[in-house]
């Protein structure tokens, strides 16, 4: 018990350390708009939400990967791991309000022990589509795991993975020695049992994040090298490719401190600003729980421990689609990852 609560005072301590670097300094002092006042000259202040067409879940923050980007901070040294009866309260506000899409993610969501009751009862809710978000190398870990694409496949689950790149060089220097490798090989699974092909209406999709300081190119093109490369050197297919601008918190913001990039980055999200990337943002169709049951307006706001609006309900357990209907979404700098360029969310570029 002494060693979670010290946990828990940590993660707060360090939540409460990314907040004030996102609010502070070349914001505060001016050099820089605040994405507020951009949202303001643009007329989209406050952010509201739409219809809530995604409910995204963190079932955990346990994780068989330290990766380099990773905002969620996850690791096999966490052992935050959200509870059967927390699941069963997100599958009863999915039956209730007959929300079209769960967006399972992680840490390595597999790993949390009740992840394969939480996609057997969601799906006898009547959820239409669910989303596992896995890194691939999970599928190769551990012999109780190789079985997971027969699973997916099975409850009809579209995949979606992370792959920095279609090279081991990058893939290994974001996410650790071995990964390409071991990636390349649980693609190669899923794809055995009918994943990435047409026909079969099984989907894998793919997502590419920069290993730098700068934004994702072109997601379609993008997309197409992808396809190329990976069906040409290993047979391997795939549905889409999602490209994500790294958001500036956790393990990323500290890597653009420890660099000496913070500033020049943050100046290049704000540049990047694209008003016509705010209707699109994910936090407007989308309600975030983390593993305890509380209630973000998206996975980085749950990061920065930033819940929504004080007038709506805050935990599953007391979910109010009425009051989430009526909230303004919470917002900071980190926000501007989102509307740079053409847009960025979990299901891809924007616009």
């Amino acid at each position: 018990m002494i060693k979670s609560l010290h946990a828990r005072h940590h993660q707060l301590a360090n939540q409460q350390k990314q907040v004030e670097w996102l609010s502070n300094g070349i914001f505060k002092n001016g050099s820089l708009p605040t994405f507020q006042e951009k949202l303001e000259s643009v007329q989209h202040f406050p952010l509201r939400p739409t219809t809530l067409e995604i409910f995204q879940v963190n079932v955990g923050y346990m994780c068989n990967q330290v990766c380099k980007h990773c905002h969620v901070d996850a690791g096999p040294d966490r052992k935050e791991i959200m509870t059967r009866e927390t699941m069963q309260q997100c599958v009863e506000v999915l039956r209730q309000h007959k929300i079209k899409t769960l967006d399972i993610t992680g840490g390595a969501p597999e790993m949390n022990p009740d992840f394969r009751w939480f996609v057997q009862e969601a799906k006898q809710a009547g959820v239409q589509e669910i989303i596992v978000r896995s890194n691939l190398t999970i599928i190769m870990a551990n012999p109780k795991y190789y079985d997971l694409p027969e699973f997916f496949r099975d409850h009809q689950v579209r995949v979606c993975s992370s792959l920095p790149f279609y090279n081991a060089d990058k893939t290994d220097r974001q996410r650790g020695v071995g990964v390409f490798q071991s990636s390349i090989q649980a693609l190669q699974k899923l794809n055995a049992v009918g994943y990435g092909k047409p026909e079969t209406g099984l989907v894998l999709d793919l997502v590419y994040n920069p290993t730098g300081a700068f934004l994702p190119a072109n997601q379609q093109q993008l997309e197409q090298d992808f396809k190329k490369e990976l069906r040409e050197k290993f047979n391997i297919a795939f549905n889409n490719l999602f490209t994500i601008t790294n958001i500036p918190i956790s393990r990323y913001l500290d890597f653009l401190i420890e660099t000496d990039n913070y500033e020049d980055y943050m100046e290049k999200l704000v540049n990047a600003f694209n008003p016509a990337a705010v209707p699109g943002v994910m936090c407007r169709n989308t309600i975030s729980v983390d593993w305890q049951g509380n209630l973000f307006d998206c996975d980085f706001n749950q990061m920065l421990g930033l819940p929504v609006a004080e007038n709506s309900s805050s935990h599953i357990s007391h979910f109010n689609m009425e009051q989430l209907a009526k909230r303004n979404i919470v917002i900071n700098q980190h926000c501007f990852a989102c509307t740079a360029g053409a847009g960025s969310s979990c299901q891809g570029a924007t616009i």
